[in-house]
C-alpha cells in the first residue's frame, strides 16, 4: 500500500468524518419518520418472509455462510433497522420499500424487540455433570 501524504491523509480523515455525520443525519431522520410497529404482524412477516431461515425462529442467530447475528432484543433503532434492510451487507438480501414497506419493516422490528434476549451464561444449567 502506498504512503499517503499528510494533506491527502487529512483530506481522507475530513471526508470520513463528514460521511459519518451525514450518515448519522440520514439514520436520525429515518428514525423520526419510522412508523410504530405491531409485533404480532411482525412475527407473521418474520416467518413468512423467511427471516428465520438464517436468524432463527426466536431471533437467536445462526449460521449461514458466516455467523448470522441474533436479532432478539435488537438494540438498533427502528429507523436504522429499516435503513439496514434497504442496503443489507454480505449474503443478506436487501429489501426495497416496494417489497417490504416501512410499516412492515417496523412491525418486524417490533417483533424482534419483544423477544427475550439470550440467557446469561450463569443462568444456563451445566449439562456436563448430569
Amino acid at each position: 500500500m502506498a504512503m499517503m501524504s499528510g494533506s491527502v491523509r487529512r483530506l481522507a480523515a475530513i471526508a470520513a468524518i463528514a460521511g459519518a455525520f451525514t450518515l448519522g443525519d440520514v439514520v436520525a431522520s429515518r428514525a423520526e419518520d419510522a412508523p410504530a410497529g405491531d409485533p404480532v404482524n411482525g412475527k407473521r412477516l418474520y416467518l413468512a418472509d423467511g427471516c428465520f431461515e438464517c436468524h432463527g425462529r426466536a431471533g437467536q442467530g445462526g449460521r449461514f455462510n458466516y455467523l448470522t447475528p441474533a436479532l432478539a432484543q435488537i438494540a438498533l433503532p427502528v429507523g436504522s433497522f429499516i435503513a439496514f434492510l434497504r442496503e443489507a451487507p454480505n449474503d443478506m438480501p436487501s429489501f426495497s420499500a416496494d417489497v417490504l414497506p416501512d410499516k412492515d419493516a417496523a412491525d418486524i422490528h417490533a417483533y424482534l424487540s419483544s423477544l427475550p434476549g439470550p440467557k446469561a451464561a450463569k443462568d444456563i444449567p451445566p449439562i456436563l455433570n448430569q
